[in-house]
């Protein structure tokens, strides 16, 4: 499958994942500084008129870095949208990312295809992220460019299907380029990943456990110190069913074994602490067991094209 001109600068096939309150202009710079894409949820700049601010200031350091290391271009950075109807921001986060003509556009719970035109409209791409080939069938009839599919294991809200099976629906049909997350955090599970068939990487939590990441000791130290079991799956804290981190749950007064079901009136639980989904409920994927250490972005990414052309020369491709 071939990717778009922008992700030539890419050092390895992968995007870091937006993660909600945790993604930030540090990050995000940090990421394309090492060639990877970075990206952030837009509703992380608060209020709205400080998602101009980040763009200004990405922008600038990513195009500062390019004329400093001309033969290692940083690579392309993207913002994430909600296209859900409770986000009451949409039009204007969007205003301001055709402001600053956003390379790439993710889109989560929703497909418009108003969106998508106008994101081309200023020449930029949209992917939209999906948790089965239903709702990715539906992206692409509405003029979505790329598909990023959730599977099972994947941090924050994710789906419930194998990456094998998942992928292997989606290609039978769909060419284009495709991302896959759920559980990615070693250079061998990205080259796992592109053996399914899909062009890039999609990874978050490990993220989490960064210099540069806006999350507490505590949150950090959590990714670190988890493994997959720790994980636990629910749908109580925002209506949709995510991945989240035991020890979060247990510190809000919850019994993680116990949760009852929850729909979209949850969307700002508030627990017998006052716990909020994201904030004090920490999302998480299943593949922390291969974080070691909180260190910075760069660090991190570093490992993985270690790990990556390793399992290449393995595997003698």
């Amino acid at each position: 499958m071939s990717l778009p001109p922008l992700f030539d600068r890419l050092r390895l096939p992968v995007i870091g994942a937006p993660l909600f309150i945790v993604s930030g202009p540090e990050l995000v710079i940090a990421q394309c500084k090492a060639g990877i894409v970075g990206s952030f949820p837009a509703l992380n700049a608060r209020p709205q008129g400080v998602l101009d601010e980040w763009l200004h200031r990405i922008t600038e350091e990513l195009a500062a870095w390019d004329r400093a290391n001309p033969d290692r271009p940083a690579a392309p950075f993207a913002v994430n949208q909600i296209v859900h109807k409770s986000n009451d921001r949409l039009e204007a986060d969007l205003h301001t990312c055709a402001k600053w003509r956003v390379p790439i556009i993710i889109t989560s719970l929703g497909a418009r295809e108003d969106l998508n035109v106008a994101v081309h409209g200023w020449g930029g791409i949209t992917l939209h992220d999906v948790i089965d080939d239903r709702f990715a069938r539906k992206a692409v009839e509405k003029g979505a460019d790329g598909l990023i599919a959730v599977a099972a294991g994947a941090g924050g809200h994710a789906g419930r299907l194998s990456p094998f099976a998942l992928v292997q629906e989606i290609r039978e049909w769909f060419a284009g380029p495709l991302a896959l997350s759920g559980a990615i955090a070693t250079g061998a599970a990205i080259l796992a990943a592109q053996a399914m068939g899909a062009d890039l990487a999609y990874i978050g939590s490990p993220f989490i456990a960064t210099d540069e990441a806006n999350a507490v000791p505590d949150y950090k130290n959590g990714i670190v110190e988890g493994r997959a079991s720790d994980i636990v799956y629910s749908n109580l804290f925002t209506g949709v069913h995510g991945n989240y981190l035991r020890q979060s749950i247990v510190a809000a007064g919850l019994d993680p074994d116990t949760l009852p079901e929850g729909d979209v009136s949850t969307m700002n639980f508030g627990g017998n602490a006052g716990a909020k989904a994201w904030r004090d409920i920490w999302g998480s994927g299943q593949g922390i067991g291969a974080v070691r250490a909180v260190q910075p972005a760069g660090a991190f990414v570093e490992r993985l094209a270690a790990e990556y052309a390793a399992a290449r020369t393995r595997l003698a491709i």
